[in-house]
């Protein structure tokens, strides 16, 4: 098997995990839109509360949002200035994505990891939970999406500098 086969399965591999994460995690959604309507309903309708259901919704906030965004870099769905960018032909845009992920996303992304590696597991070690009476024991599971974020961005640039680096040498992917 040559480098360039090797190469492009390992980011089919990246982008095949990070898809199918993405496409569950985007059921997350749902259920936050509506554990947030009961919330109001509940609230405003009948003047009860939970923070275990507060607090719900915003886990499934943190993990729609950290966890969706290797697939939403994947589908290239993040957020540019792309004043020059759209003019561009296919290999400028391969070349500034590459930089961009070389330069850019891949430090930023060790340096959330190498951060966030000790703040989480020390929240595992004491099983942390909600500092709010009633709350939801599970503030550690909250944490860990920042550790999951960092990887699967880390994973999902190798693969884009992958897939770059191949268009700029003329091997289709």
């Amino acid at each position: 098997m040559s480098l360039i086969s090797t190469v492009s399965t390992v980011s089919t591999v990246i982008d095949l995990v990070n898809k199918k994460l993405g496409q569950g995690i985007s059921y997350l959604t749902f259920f936050m839109a509506v554990i947030t309507f009961v919330v109001v309903v509940l609230r405003y309708g009948f003047n009860l509360g939970w923070i275990a259901m507060q607090e719900s919704v915003i886990y499934l906030h943190a993990a729609v949002f950290l966890l969706g965004s290797a697939y939403t870099l994947q589908d290239d769905g993040h957020v540019r200035v792309d004043v020059f960018y759209r003019r561009f032909s296919e290999k400028q845009k391969a070349l500034v994505n590459l930089l961009g992920t070389l330069f850019l996303l891949l430090p930023v992304m060790v340096f959330i990891t190498v951060v966030s590696w000790h703040y989480v597991i020390e929240s595992w070690q004491t099983l942390e939970s909600s500092m709010e009476s009633g709350g939801l024991p599970f503030l550690y599971i909250l944490k860990s999406f920042i550790l999951l974020f960092s990887i699967t961005m880390l994973l999902q640039g190798i693969s884009e500098v992958i897939k770059q680096s191949l268009l700029l040498m003329g091997v289709a992917k």
